[in-house]
């Protein structure tokens, strides 16, 4: 399974140079959040392949124009082709009460209310959330900084991947496409990027990850 992730950055190879060849191996679509609702609608209108998406911080805007033909995964495990695909957006809260911000407790307490699903679906495979984990990719300011509760998902469930944005790769030289925790690999979506999930669901070494979104 193909599948591409974006997040944080409208990319113009894919927009303003649409081309349907890129996309016809596509198999899902997965936004990590902080884009335009446009956007995302418009890989709705074009492509075969579903749209799922979390709220970033700065996607307030969702809740007055929700990006039509997509699929929100917030708090919710969704099945496709028996990939269990758990969303939790949002991040660090850095603005008191500000919508898609969250302190650390209150990521736990959305995660607890999250067991039934959890028990249900017995774990989850791919985890897709805007912020990053504890020291692992993420920042050391507060508004960038990644959520220790995280790391415990990945640790107790052990999926095969933890997808993000929220760290752009203008921010610096420490940018980092991919990582490991664990494990679970780690893919910072920022633009985009394009994942390959084996059909048998269980990635090696040679999980390929194609970097044509820079």
């Amino acid at each position: 399974m193909n599948i591409m992730v974006l997040a944080d950055h409208e990319s113009k190879i894919l927009y303003d140079y649409y081309d349907p060849e890129r996309m016809k191996d596509i198999d899902l679509i997965i936004s990590c959040g902080d884009l335009e609702p446009e956007y995302l609608s418009f890989f709705a209108t074009l492509c075969h392949a579903p749209v799922l998406y979390v709220r970033g911080n700065h996607d307030n805007k969702y809740d007055r124009r929700p990006p039509e033909g997509c699929i929100c995964i917030e708090d919710d495990i969704y099945v496709h082709e028996g990939v269990r695909i758990l969303g939790l957006g949002g991040s660090m809260e850095y603005i008191p009460g500000a919508p898609n911000q969250y302190s650390e407790r209150q990521m736990r307490w959305r995660i607890r209310k999250l067991w039934f699903k959890l028990w249900r679906h017995r774990g989850f495979d791919i985890l897709v959330a805007h912020a990053p984990a504890y020291q692992v990719n993420d920042m050391e300011d507060l508004p960038h900084r990644g959520f220790a509760a995280f790391r415990t998902l990945m640790e107790k469930y052990e999926p095969k991947f933890f997808l993000h944005g929220h760290v752009h790769a203008t921010y610096g030289g420490g940018f980092k496409r991919r990582d490991t925790f664990g494990k679970t690999t780690v893919i910072n979506a920022y633009d985009f990027c394009v994942i390959e999930y084996p059909a048998d669901g269980e990635p090696d070494k040679k999980t390929l990850e194609k970097e044509t979104g820079q």
